[in-house]
């Protein structure tokens, strides 16, 4: 995690990342139990979308620091390009 992490914000990120693995877990017990399809379908929509708030998260701290601080030293674009090519990846995904 980036130094630019408070312990507050790394311990709510990694709250998240508990219950998400709860979800999948749940996701796996339900596909050992043969769930009706919809209803695991369902539920991995759920997990997708808390992974992607984790990952929206991250990117508004790497903006608000990683970000800031490189283009406040002049040296903006390569972090610029990181973000580009990362939500580019993440459009490509939905």
């Amino acid at each position: 995690m980036a130094s630019h992490h408070t312990t507050d914000e790394k311990q709510k990120l990694l709250t998240r990342l508990r219950r998400i693995e709860g979800q999948v877990r749940g996701i796996q017990r339900m596909v050992d139990e043969d769930q009706y399809c919809i209803d695991i379908l369902t539920q991995i929509a759920g997990a997708q979308s808390a992974l992607n708030q984790v990952a929206l998260k991250l990117i508004e701290r790497h903006m608000n620091h990683c970000v800031t601080e490189a283009i406040q030293e002049g040296k903006g674009e390569e972090k610029i390009k990181e973000i580009i090519q990362i939500l580019q990846r993440y459009t490509r995904m939905s």
